[in-house]
């Protein structure tokens, strides 16, 4: 459900920059039905609430020699929350890592991995995920292909 302070127009101004965050404001203004001004106004609302987080490309990341997805399942020894909080600053100085999610069920954190060969993963899980020492377990799976990728969220 949408946050209550969200309005018909504010819901209409994020479902047309999902489409092209890379809209004037004029061009916005007009697909929204506001005055440019009023408009820009509200961008900048939802940026400093922090509905707009940023803006961003998309990039195809087989032409940036990238072709590897990796999902790693990551299954943590101890789950308290120092725990918790070490494999997280430790993911976000990885880039390789593009995706990370702290999980319910059988395992602690579901991650995405993007590298450019099978080598580079072994060096990335060898290297870098294998040294923490809170790992009890790691399971790999490997993406054959892509169905579906998108940052557009349904409101």
């Amino acid at each position: 459900m949408p946050n209550p302070t969200l309005d018909a127009i504010d819901l209409k101004i994020i479902a047309a920059l999902q489409k092209n965050a890379k809209a004037t404001t004029n061009d916005l203004a007009e697909a929204v039905g506001l005055s440019p001004s009023p408009c820009a106004r509200r961008v900048r609302l939802l940026e400093s609430a922090g509905v707009i987080k940023g803006y961003t490309v998309v990039l195809d990341q087989k032409k940036l020699g990238l072709p590897i997805s990796a999902f790693a399942s990551i299954k943590l020894e101890r789950q308290r929350e120092d725990d918790l909080d070490r494999f997280s600053q430790a993911v976000l100085r990885w880039p390789e890592v593009v995706d990370c999610y702290l999980m319910t069920g059988q395992r602690d954190y579901l991650m995405r991995i993007v590298v450019r060969d099978l080598d580079a993963y072994e060096r990335f899980i060898k290297d870098k995920l294998t040294r923490l020492d809170n790992i009890a377990s790691i399971e790999s799976s490997f993406a054959l292909g892509q169905v579906k990728r998108s940052e557009v969220l349904p409101v």
